[in-house]
């Protein structure tokens, strides 16, 4: 299938071999913490944008079946190195293309992206919800987790992730992506490195991430 065309990920993803951005972190722990309100062992999840693989393989430890999909080859090999090679599939796609979403419809149970949207421009953004849409299973669930543009640490990633483009997105638009879809629970994730993290009080406006969990009806 033809890439659109090339992008800065394999230079990053080599670079952070290793990294911070391939280890556990608080950030991690609370992503897995509000996915396991919906994840269920046996589920088809696809991981959209799997980065280093660290999500695909706790989907995997969690008994899901699981496909990892980037743009990016050196992304996959991490993947396929951090899951051991359990996945179904390690997959180079393009999520905007409309022959993937046709090719994969109604496969997956959860289709999961952290750190995806906000690399792409808000036209490309909507294209790509209407295709994990089209990939869902009546009753599927997206998993949406993205960087927060009201919170201050915005200033600092683009320290952290050098060459690489983004524009973090406010709590509206996040959920107006989601149109479609019924809401199952929304709202934003502090990185405070503490147990008790005030996620309540404070995340939902100024969390470093926003996210939207959200689900597909049946007949949709």
């Amino acid at each position: 299938m033809p890439i659109r065309k090339p992008n800065p990920w394999n230079r990053f993803w080599t670079r952070s071999r290793g990294g911070r951005f391939t280890r556990e972190s608080w950030s991690k722990r609370r992503i897995l913490e509000r996915l396991r309100r919906v994840l269920r062992p046996g589920m088809r999840v696809l991981d959209a944008g799997c980065g280093s693989g660290f999500f695909s393989a706790r989907f995997l430890d969690e008994g899901c079946r699981v496909t990892a999909l980037d743009l990016s080859e050196e992304a996959l090999a991490l993947a396929r190195e951090a899951t051991g090679g359990r996945a179904d599939a390690y997959v180079r796609e393009d999520l905007l293309d409309a022959e993937f979403a046709a090719r994969r419809a109604a496969s997956f149970d959860l289709v999961f992206s952290d750190g995806l949207f906000e690399h792409y421009a808000p036209r490309d953004q909507e294209r790509i919800l209407s295709h994990f849409r089209a990939i869902l299973a009546p009753g599927g669930y997206a998993a949406t987790f993205v960087p927060n543009a009201l919170s201050g640490w915005t200033l600092l990633r683009p320290l952290l992730m050098p060459g690489i483009r983004e524009v973090p997105l406010r709590p509206r638009r996040l959920l107006d992506l989601h149109r479609g879809f019924s809401i199952v629970e929304t709202g934003g994730l502090n990185v405070l490195p503490f147990r008790l993290s005030p996620e309540r009080l404070l995340g939902a406006h100024f969390g470093m991430l926003l996210y939207v969990i959200a689900r597909k009806e049946e007949g949709a």
